[in-house]
């Protein structure tokens, strides 16, 4: 019986996969040059955190990467709310702050018809939202508290600083990265 020889226009693949290497190399050839990037590519600061390209960054709910509470089958039986997602203080204190940046931030008031919150409104949308638990939030305003007085701020409540004239809404995020870092550090 004769050998036949495979036809030259399909692959022909040998066992150190050199056609295919070939042929891959043949595609890129006709691909057209890369352009260099527009700007660094930035690796996120913290696991949660929006993805930023050169090209941009991807908008992302405020509570994205953490689950949402979901009834289970007793709780539509007995028509009660899902339990609250367990988060530690320190998720609590991330996630407040993520709840800042997505629907603004106020003062003098807890929210406003925008949709806008101060810290104590941002905590208390969080656990609306059920991620954590009233005791955990407690805890989290404490954390804040121990930065606060840290840093030389002598207040009597994190509203209190929330409220005041100097205060900014990157001094508020800054506040609750400090605080969710101590409370990281602190294991709750």
């Amino acid at each position: 019986m004769p050998i036949s020889t495979p036809p030259t226009d399909r692959l022909l693949l040998i066992p150190d996969g050199s056609g295919l290497a070939t042929e891959i190399e043949a595609y890129l050839a006709t691909l057209p040059p890369q352009l260099p990037p527009l700007a660094p590519t930035l690796a996120p600061a913290h696991p949660t955190a929006p993805y930023i390209c050169p090209l941009g960054s991807t908008a992302q709910p405020w509570n994205a990467g953490y689950p949402l509470p979901r009834p289970t089958l007793l709780d539509r039986l007995v028509r009660r709310a899902a339990r609250p997602a367990q988060v530690s203080v320190a998720t609590h204190l991330r996630l407040a702050s993520r709840y800042i940046a997505c629907h603004g931030w106020v003062q003098g008031a807890m929210w406003d018809s925008a949709g806008r919150v101060c810290l104590l409104g941002a905590q208390a949308a969080v656990l609306a939202h059920g991620y954590g638990t009233p005791d955990g939030a407690r805890r989290a305003r404490t954390q804040v508290m121990e930065v606060l007085h840290a840093t030389g701020r002598p207040v009597s409540s994190p509203d209190e600083y929330n409220d005041a004239p100097a205060t900014r809404q990157a001094d508020i995020h800054r506040l609750l990265d400090h605080a969710a870092a101590r409370a990281l550090r602190l294991g709750i």
